[in-house]
């Protein structure tokens, strides 16, 4: 037996203002798209936007259903508009942001695990990393430089 340690290294930020100002104006679509979400029974609202590689900026938002399977985080709403209407185009940054419709949410909100597969699929599609800023209504924000700091033991299509 052997032990393997494991490390990820993230970016910590302030608040909001202390990002660079393309990464606020990708942070405000989050935002926008938050305050739109469609969650009346976790009162939990998600958005997020991406940045794509041909300066198209997709957002998306969670979109819940009295039939809690069948509804969609604001991340893979986004990520799969994305792969839809912009299919050879690369994800580059992706922005998160989540409140509480209950509670002040002032710490960082990371993806799910379900949003983190689909966000390690196009970062193993594209074979480039995907930038992930995310934070809560307010407060810290975190960025991690490629989706394998937040899942390092990747399930991906090579062990099919």
């Amino acid at each position: 037996m052997r032990e393997v340690k494991i490390e990820t290294t993230l970016e910590v930020y302030e608040d909001i203002s202390e990002l660079p100002k393309a990464i606020q104006k990708l942070m405000g679509s989050a935002i926008d798209a938050r305050n739109n979400a469609y969650a009346p029974y976790s009162k939990f609202n998600v958005g997020a936007a991406i940045l794509l590689d041909n300066g198209e900026v997709v957002i998306g938002n969670n979109q819940e259903n009295a039939c809690f399977p069948s509804g969609l985080c604001a991340e893979r709403t986004a990520i799969y508009y994305a792969g839809a209407r912009f299919p050879n185009a690369n994800i580059l940054k992706l922005a998160i942001t989540a409140s509480s419709q209950n509670q002040v949410t002032d710490k960082p909100i990371p993806p799910c695990g379900a949003c983190r597969q689909s966000i390690a699929e196009y970062e193993i599609k594209q074979d480039q990393p995907i930038e992930i800023y995310f934070m809560g209504a307010k407060g810290k924000v975190v960025k991690s430089s490629s989706l394998a700091n937040l899942l390092p033991l990747l399930f991906e299509s090579s062990v099919l």
